[in-house]
């Protein structure tokens, strides 16, 4: 391992004290590379920490460009970097807060194309994506390359964490073996989070991180940790080892990356919403002056922060209300992004509606491609 450096004792100072740590887990950090799977609301407060305790080696991969709409919780961005790549965002942080640190900046979307390759030059893998499909690459890509995977989740006001993929441990797909069913998590986007709740998850994620590479403490390992901010209750679970895992158990039958956008049915979903109405051909059906029905299925809330003029009835109170709608007339049904929509109009069908079609994008899609003024929330 590569000694300390006179400034990096100084900057450390409050490590080495600590005899668990002391001089030689302070070189185990350095020495260490870690491989941060997003750099939004999860990875935020994860790289910056992780920079702060002096991990050689931090690998950033994201795809995305900072959205106002991050900034209430991605503390790594500011405002200034709105409409700029994250991995370019968050690398310049890093920089600012420990020049010590070697970024690698992987501005490209992780796929299973790409994934074993790019993990074996890391020695822990930390998961702050937010959909499933990704969850579950990079859950097998750890497996595969023998990396732990320190993972993370977000949703409305709980959060959980565990360290997969141990020799030890289980791995994601011992606990949760199939997907839900298109659509029927709702995302962040869709339902919303806490903007402090990733924060507090995220620091959760480097402390096992830090962990692990010190080989101090025990890691969350076999073990789930349940958080809920509005009580502010911890939890644990405890997790085992599925012997007929088909990716980490004793007869494997993933033995290689496969398609995780079909195995979660994102491509059937895409391909059920294929018929959907476009925002620019509902302006150009409404400005045409037809009888449309715009039915809005979002919470009260959200149409007071932004709606279309449409008649709103939430999801959940629509098939107690379905006798308000005239099976007559052309339906058109709309949310934020389109995923309550789509439950909205599978439901219709069922229940003998022949018109009815989902805005694809919803009121989101709508304020990008045809209003600005409509509030994006």
């Amino acid at each position: 391992m590569s000694p300390l450096t006179q400034p990096e004792l100084l900057r450390y100072a409050r490590h080495l004290s600590l005899p668990e740590v002391g001089p030689e887990g302070q070189q185990r950090l350095k020495a260490a590379r870690v491989l941060c799977i997003g750099t939004g609301g999860l990875g935020s407060p994860l790289a910056l920490y992780l920079a702060a305790a002096g991990v050689g080696t931090l690998g950033l991969v994201d795809f995305d460009v900072v959205d106002y709409t991050n900034l209430q919780r991605q503390i790594i961005h500011t405002t200034p970097d709105v409409g700029r790549s994250k991995v370019q965002s968050a690398t310049e942080k890093i920089a600012a807060i420990n020049p010590f640190v070697k970024v690698d900046a992987v501005n490209v979307k992780l796929t299973g194309v790409n994934a074993l390759e790019l993990f074996k030059k890391y020695d822990i893998i930390a998961d702050g994506t937010d959909n499933f499909a990704t969850r579950y690459l990079v859950n097998d890509a750890c497996v595969l390359t023998g990396k732990p995977n320190v993972f993370a989740s977000v949703f409305r006001f709980e959060g959980q964490a565990s360290v997969f993929a141990t020799e030890a441990g289980p791995c994601y797909r011992c606990l949760y073996p199939e997907p839900p069913p298109p659509g029927m998590v709702p995302s962040c986007a869709e339902g919303g989070v806490l903007g402090v709740l990733p924060g507090l998850l995220g620091m959760i994620q480097a402390t096992e991180v830090i962990k692990l590479i010190c080989k101090i403490g025990q890691p969350l390992i076999g073990r789930m940790l349940l958080v809920d901010a509005l009580s502010m209750k911890f939890q644990e679970l405890k997790l085992k080892k599925d012997a007929d895992c088909p990716v980490c158990g004793t007869n494997r039958t993933v033995t290689t990356l496969i398609d995780y956008d079909q195995f979660c049915g994102i491509r059937g979903q895409e391909t059920a919403a294929a018929g959907d109405i476009q925002v620019e051909e509902l302006q150009r059906r409404l400005d045409a002056g037809e009888d449309l029905y715009i039915l809005d299925v979002r919470e009260p809330h959200e149409y007071q922060i932004a709606n279309l003029g449409g008649h709103l009835i939430p999801l959940g109170d629509l098939p107690r209300r379905v006798n308000e709608l005239d099976p007559s007339r052309e339906i058109i049904t709309h949310c934020k992004a389109g995923g309550r929509s789509a439950k909205a109009v599978e439901f219709l069908r069922q229940q003998g509606f022949k018109n009815v079609k989902n805005l694809s994008g919803g009121i989101t899609a709508w304020s990008e491609r045809i209003d600005p003024k409509i509030p994006k929330y």
